[in-house]
């Protein structure tokens, strides 16, 4: 079996959970910029405690590759949600979606990671799920606006870089714990910034600290699981199967919320667990 795997397919459910709260938050009428915010004034500190009190918050140069990926990991995040004002999101999604391709490439290239066929065939496998879950039919989506594509690979290249500068900078000797951290503080920081400049006042939403802090909680069990898989394994195997989170959203949307599995998602399901599997043994 790959190593790390296991921390992959923990980080996957806990990306999983958070898509979850994200809906939940934004059906509860707590708009983007305040609950990743709030999200990540729970998410510093809580990673940073745990850090220190673990005896795993080592500052060292290496650490700031955590920080880069933090300063990539906002870019993302902003350009991906800029992206949707114009965009579908059953275009923009997907696309989004590709970023563990680029990562993959990124490390192959770059960090000599082997390339075989059967990790070619997991990849295109875990592409093909994404399509077929997230993509709707093209009769349904949204017409496409340049605007809004180039914000959408804006993201995607930015999230493949965040990714692989977590690789990076943990083959440099920088603990997991402490890259989170350093991520968290950039992360953090700039997102404080960006809405008190688009806002001039901070305006909280009741119960938004619910959500964020929960979601808070969750990615930081993502991260840290990540970050040790990465610590073990190729970052070529274990990043695309970390952001299949989408498989286990579906799941649980269809088990818990009663979401239609038609089979076009059917079939996107039975590719996905074909990618896991291939990914398990490449």
């Amino acid at each position: 079996m790959t190593p790390g795997l296991g921390f992959a397919l923990v980080a996957m459910v806990c990306f999983g959970v958070s898509d979850l709260i994200y809906k939940r938050s934004a059906a509860g009428g707590i708009e983007a910029g305040e609950f990743i915010m709030l999200q990540a004034w729970a998410f510093g500190p809580g990673v940073t405690l745990y850090a220190w009190l673990t005896g795993t918050l080592h500052l060292h140069a290496s650490a700031l590759w955590g920080s880069l990926a933090g300063l990539f990991l906002f870019v993302a995040m902003f350009n991906f949600a800029a992206s949707l004002r114009s965009g579908a999101v059953s275009t923009n999604a997907p696309i989004f979606r590709l970023n563990f391709a680029v990562t993959a490439a990124l490390a192959i290239l770059l960090l000599g990671e082997s390339l075989t066929s059967i990790k070619i065939a997991a990849l295109a496998c875990a592409l093909a799920a994404a399509w077929l879950l997230l993509a709707e039919p093209s009769a349904k989506r949204g017409a496409l606006h340049i605007g809004s594509l180039v914000r959408v690979l804006t993201a995607t290249i930015a999230m493949a870089f965040a990714n692989f500068f977590y690789k990076v900078g943990l083959q440099h000797g920088a603990l997991p714990e402490t890259m989170v951290c350093a991520q968290a503080w950039i992360f953090g920081s700039l997102a404080t910034i960006l809405l008190f400049w688009r806002e001039r006042r901070f305006r909280l939403t009741p119960g938004g600290w619910r959500y964020s802090s929960l979601a808070a909680l969750v990615l930081a069990a993502a991260f840290i699981a990540l970050m040790h898989g990465l610590a073990r394994g190729p970052a070529s195997v274990l990043v695309p199967v970390a952001q299949m989170s989408f498989v286990f959203t579906a799941l649980v949307g269809a088990a818990v919320f009663h979401e239609s599995l038609d089979r076009r998602k059917r079939g996107g399901l039975l590719v996905a667990v074909a990618a896991l599997a291939l990914f398990a043994i490449s």
